[in-house]
This record gives structure tokens, sequence and C-alpha cells, in this order.
């Protein structure tokens, strides 16, 4: 199992956590309440959210890492889609392998 973490400073973290758990609850079996989300998106590759007043932690969990890149590709896209009144900037993954 590959695992990504990113961190992306907002004031708005738990709403846009909550917004992505929304959306994805059409599709998917997710979980989440105030601070934290899960949103698993197959058997094997897993979104863990964590939300506080200073923003946004994400990490990707794959089976195989050569679809990490896509899959970070895919929550980022979502992610700025949500908040689109606010410059999230460049979003940096570490730990991918």
């Amino acid at each position: 199992m590959a695992a990504s973490t990113a961190r992306i400073a907002t004031p708005n973290g738990r709403r846009y956590m909550t917004q992505l758990c929304k959306h994805w609850a059409h599709k998917f079996e997710v979980v989440y309440d105030d601070t934290q989300g899960l949103v698993p998106f197959g058997p094997n590759s897993r979104c863990r959210m964590a939300a506080d007043a200073e923003g946004l932690t994400l990490t990707l969990e794959v089976e195989e890492s050569g679809q990490m890149e896509r899959m970070q590709g895919v929550v980022i896209d979502h992610l700025k889609r949500f908040a689109f009144r606010e410059d999230l900037g460049d979003v940096a993954w570490t730990g991918v392998g």
C-alpha cells in the first residue's frame, strides 16, 4: 500500500472536507464528522481527511504507487472546484511509496 499526504492551509478546511465527503457519498460509502472523513474509492484505495481551524490534511492510500499521481489529481481537482473563491496555491504531496 502506497500513501501520500498533503496539507492545505485554509480557514475553510472543515467546509471543504464536508463538501468533498457529501459529493463522493453519492458513489462510495463515505464516513465523516466535523473533523475527519474517509472516502473509500475502492477496496484498496482511500482518502482520509482531517480538518481543523488552520486547514485540511489529505492522506491518500492506494494499492499500487502507479495510481497515486492520478488519484492525487482527482482529489485536488475536486477540492479546487469547491474552493473556487480561494487560491489554494500549489499542493505538495509527500510520502509516495
